[in-house]
């Protein structure tokens, strides 16, 4: 979350669109950027070990499972002291900030009342809604739709009213792409554009010669 007297630069965080990529309805900036994100691929293959018959050639069946890792700090110091200008960090420490993140992962109060009563009518089965789109972003190179798969909360100071003024949030996210979502959603169409821009860095490297490797040329 953003503070009055952080610097000015930009910042890592989540945007939260509607279900299927509508109107954005939260956007999470991070107080301070992470000094770490672990990336994890999974790839998505068919062949390569033929085991006791002829192995066939490799092939990537979709995109790489992506998971992505960082911890971000939120502390609430600097509003604090100013307590005039910060009538809520006074109040409730950084309680509101944690209780955004936290929405990441329940549904609404709403959203579960409505299952009950459309349990209570004898609906057979309730569907669950979609949940909110998810954006990570970390630079505008690279935008990508996302599910929360882990997410732990250490508070770690309080004030005499034993709200939380310092925590450390670890967030552990799971790249969503066109095997989760199709190719008709918004985020599929947001995860294109990722991997056409991760393809177009790529190509920003220059190709070593073979001679940098060694060898005059293949066999």
């Amino acid at each position: 979350m953003s503070l009055s007297s952080s610097p000015k630069l930009t910042k890592g965080g989540l945007v939260v669109m509607a279900p299927g990529g509508g109107a954005v309805r939260r956007i999470i900036a991070l107080q301070y950027n992470s000094d770490t994100v672990s990336h994890r691929y999974q790839v998505q293959g068919a062949g390569g070990d033929g085991g006791g018959e002829r192995a066939q050639p490799f092939r990537l069946k979709g995109p790489a499972i992506e998971t992505i890792t960082l911890d971000a700090e939120i502390d609430a110091t600097d509003q604090l002291e100013f307590p005039d200008r910060n009538a809520d960090a006074v109040a409730f420490g950084i309680a509101p900030h944690l209780a955004v993140l936290e929405a990441l992962v329940n549904p609404s109060v709403d959203e579960l009342l409505a299952l009950a009563a459309q349990s209570a009518n004898g609906t057979l089965e309730v569907l669950p809604p979609e949940a909110p789109l998810v954006l990570f972003i970390w630079s505008k190179n690279r935008v990508v739709p996302v599910r929360v798969t882990d997410f732990s909360i250490t508070e770690e100071a309080f004030d005499p009213t034993l709200n939380p003024i310092r925590a450390k949030v670890s967030l552990g996210l799971r790249v969503m792409t066109t095997d989760d979502l199709g190719f008709v959603h918004k985020g599929a169409t947001i995860f294109i554009s990722y991997l056409r821009n991760r393809e177009q860095l790529a190509a920003k490297v220059g190709a070593p010669s073979l001679s940098s490797l060694g060898i005059s040329n293949l066999p």
